[in-house]
């Protein structure tokens, strides 16, 4: 099973980091478990507002859905989930022998909801049907995969992230064997072998394989970022809920080949959402996807999540996810600040790098940063203790050494008389 993803400049690839645990169902019949699945959607979806706008919404497959319309047979079976007024999200499977797949996934969302799609000229329910990358799954397994997985249509990104199906439960009792997708199995490069062989006469001799190790490919240095600016507001008419400032730099390992690209703010398209104890921005360009999850614990804020996927140059796809973070650490209220470059570890494949970070998810007042904590990089007043302390320890040491010579005349000159 392999995974595509399309990158587009005019729409919000929706990318989701939640805390929660994901849409969780379970579909029985005849009081036996038929299908389960536990996952995580998001939808981005554009769509046409008054004064012949574009608008741009982020929805959330929420926790709380109905079954209606799901239903089990033997060689096919379809999982429906309804939620809101008058949106679903279903997959048709289908069996063949010992395998099982996939074959679409319609969603269907009704703009007349004005929770979801507020402004809209529409009141028709619009539906949009694509195909997921999820085949070759074993009969009496479930299909996982914890990387996202985003399908892209002309006004639908989809996103579909830590994943669990089950499509056709044996005796109803779930399996605990997995057929996992192919973004989450890890791949060891292969080394190449050379194999001499040596003709002398009538006598062949044969060197035995030579292993290359792989090595790493730095790519050229690049320029620093530029600086974006990025500001989240609850709606059109409120001030900025969250601010970000900074330039970003990615350094991305897949195989033996290092690369690294910079997001660029101009073409960015950024949207997010404003919470009590989360907050996110999502930052997509034509190379890159970025979602920032910030968490909340009354007192302090921090960086809990990072979730990038980039386009490589040889047109790969690279996905990464941490989602047990603690960076960016400030008093709830204040904001965090580190103009220096600052490189972070997010996973063994993935590093970034930051310059001129200023952000602040949380307690933003009149749509201006609050006071900065700032990073020990750019707080240069400990250097003034540090200064005092190696002078004083300098005058003491020149003290010392005069006292040690002066002893020493004194103790030579009772010697000569």
């Amino acid at each position: 099973m392999s995974r595509y993803a399309a990158f587009v400049l005019f729409l919000a690839l929706g990318i989701e980091i939640h805390l929660s645990c994901g849409t969780e169902v379970s579909v029985k019949d005849n009081d036996k478990l038929c299908l389960y699945a536990n996952l995580m959607v998001n939808f981005s979806v554009s769509y046409e507002v008054t004064g012949d706008k574009i608008e741009t919404v982020e929805i959330n497959l929420p926790e709380n859905v109905t079954t209606d319309g799901s239903k089990c047979d033997a060689t096919s079976s379809v999982l429906k989930l309804n939620f809101g007024e008058g949106h679903s999200w279903s997959v048709n499977f289908t069996a063949n022998g010992n395998m099982y797949e996939a074959d679409s996934i319609t969603f269907s969302y009704n703009l007349r909801d004005s929770t979801y799609f507020p402004k809209s000229v529409s009141n028709e329910t619009a539906s949009v049907t694509v195909k997921p990358h999820i085949k070759d799954v074993g009969l009496d397994t479930c299909y996982s995969c914890r990387s996202n997985e985003m399908i892209q249509t002309d006004s639908v990104n989809q996103t579909l992230w830590n994943v669990l199906i089950q499509a056709f439960v044996i005796n109803g009792s779930k399996s605990e064997n997995l057929t996992s997708c192919a973004a989450d199995v890890p791949t060891t490069p292969v080394a190449p072998t050379t194999v001499t062989t040596t003709t002398t006469g009538n006598t062949t001799a044969t060197t035995p394989p030579t292993t290359t190790s792989p090595t790493t490919t730095p790519s050229p240095t690049l320029p620093p970022p530029t600086t974006g600016n990025y500001s989240i507001k609850s709606d059109v008419n409120s001030t900025a809920c969250l601010l970000a400032n900074f330039g970003l730099r990615i350094g991305f390992k897949q195989g033996d080949k290092y690369e690294e690209m910079n997001l660029d703010p101009n073409g960015t398209v950024y949207s997010g959402s404003c919470g009590n104890k989360s907050s996110e921005l999502m930052l997509v360009s034509n190379t890159m996807t970025v979602m920032l999850t910030f968490a909340n614990d009354t007192k302090k804020f921090r960086l809990h999540a990072l979730n990038i996927t980039a386009k490589t140059s040889s047109g790969a796809v690279f996905s990464e996810v941490n989602s047990n973070l603690s960076l960016w650490e400030a008093a709830v209220g204040s904001s965090y600040m580190c103009n220096k470059e600052q490189n972070y570890t997010i996973t063994s494949l993935l590093t970034i790098y930051t310059f001129d970070l200023h952000v602040q998810p949380f307690g933003v007042k009149k749509g201006v940063f609050s006071t900065a904590h700032e990073c020990s990089l750019d707080d240069t007043s400990i250097l003034i203790p540090i200064i005092v302390g190696a002078a004083l320890a300098g005058l003491i040491l020149i003290v010392v050494i005069a006292y040690v010579i002066g002893r020493r005349k004194t103790y030579v000159g009772y010697q000569t008389l």
